[in-house]
């Protein structure tokens, strides 16, 4: 039962971020949800113990990405319909390019940028999530913003 609790406790105090995180990886409301919603089963299934709270979100955002590269791999393999844009995700019109650029670059460059910027990670704690070298945490983020900046400047300059 006490499990249970956990969960729920989990769900209030991530799911939001852990939402955005799988939206803006696929593009999609529905496949976000459920992407959240097999990272929460995962949470409840393999009961992991957490030294802390960072320790527990650091899991989840892992256990979510690795959810979403998976759905990214099995949609490349089968095409499906047209995908959802995030429109009226962004409120105005400028952050909404930079969501439209951010949304083009590949996925090792995109999730770096999106735990700095968005949900505020550190480097260090970016190379734990990401299962890479600290050296290519701020590789990646640096041709990440390099990429970025590049996309936006050719559609919206």
């Amino acid at each position: 039962m006490q499990k249970c609790g956990c969960a729920r406790e989990a769900v209030e105090r991530y799911g939001d971020m852990l939402y955005r995180i799988c939206l803006l990886s696929l593009r999609n409301t529905a496949d976000a949800e459920d992407a959240v919603q097999e990272t929460f089963i995962k949470y409840v299934q393999k009961s992991p113990d957490f030294s802390d709270g960072e320790h527990e979100k650091a899991w989840l955002i892992t256990v979510a990405t690795n959810k979403c590269r998976d759905m990214l791999r099995y949609r490349t393999r089968h095409k499906t319909e047209s995908e959802e844009l995030l429109n009226g995700y962004a409120i105005e019109k400028e952050e909404s390019g930079i969501l439209d650029a951010l949304m083009e670059l590949p996925e090792k460059y995109k999730t770096p940028l999106m735990l700095f910027y968005i949900d505020q990670y550190k480097l260090d704690e970016i190379s734990d999530i990401m299962g890479i070298s600290l050296s290519a945490a701020k590789m990646r983020l640096s041709r990440g913003r390099k990429l970025l900046k590049e996309k936006y400047r050719k559609e919206y300059m």
